[in-house]
């Protein structure tokens, strides 16, 4: 029985999708055209012909990555109130690590070689939304809202180091995950003062450390003189 021939499109998906296995598996230093067309069993000059080479097709499978996890993202900060989306925004992400690997290795563990957008500009877009919902937060709490990017920063941040903390573990449960997270953050929100400061004795180790940085500056400069 001849087999029937693939479709330029049918061709073009299949690359993207043993692509995203290589990529995940390799990196994109260490894949490689040559095994990219073995695994698909057809030659070198496909895949430059599809995507003129190993940075075209990587692009390609990074960009799918990128609107498939913000829209999961983007979709779980619409409706509800603060805590829910929060809640939402934590498990969107641990179920995209948890379905789709492949896609999250990529996207965490390589530098794209391209202009395109990266994980570190998904995040940037992630904290600007979840900036606006602390902002608002704040605001009803009598807080100030200058500061709801800095600790939109810092729970994205917390976020996104503990996805791939738990890529590798996957234990506990996503769920529990997720709940420890939301605890963690806005239980901490719920008790925050309206004008922090260090205590006394930070204070003092802070100004310890800066003179201790003076000093050795000044013996460095002495050694080379």
């Amino acid at each position: 029985m001849v087999r029937q021939r693939m479709t330029g499109k049918e061709r073009r998906e299949q690359l993207i999708s043993i692509g995203r296995e290589v990529f995940a598996e390799r990196g994109f230093d260490g894949a490689s055209v040559e095994e990219i067309a073995a695994r698909a069993k057809v030659s070198k000059p496909v895949v430059y012909e599809h995507f003129g080479g190993k940075e075209g097709l990587y692009a390609v499978v990074v960009d799918r990555e990128m609107v498939k996890l913000e829209a999961m993202i983007t979709r779980s900060l619409l409706h509800g109130r603060s805590r829910y989306r929060i809640e939402q925004a934590v498990l969107a992400l641990l179920t995209y690590v948890e379905d789709e690997t492949d896609g999250f290795l990529i996207l965490v563990r390589d530098m794209n070689p391209g202009q395109g957008r990266t994980f570190g500009t998904l995040l940037n877009d992630a904290t600007t939304q979840v900036s606006h919902i602390l902002g608002r937060a704040f605001a009803r709490s009598g807080l100030n809202p200058d500061y709801a990017t800095l600790y939109g920063q810092a729970l994205v941040g917390m976020v996104s180091m503990t996805a791939q903390w738990w890529l590798d573990e996957r234990t506990p449960s996503k769920e529990e995950v997720a709940a420890h997270i939301v605890n963690l953050c806005w239980n901490g929100l719920a008790g925050m003062e309206a004008d922090p400061t260090l205590t006394p004795e930070s204070s003092t180790v802070g100004a310890i450390l800066g003179q201790e940085k003076t000093d050795t500056d000044d013996t460095v400069k002495e050694i080379q003189a």
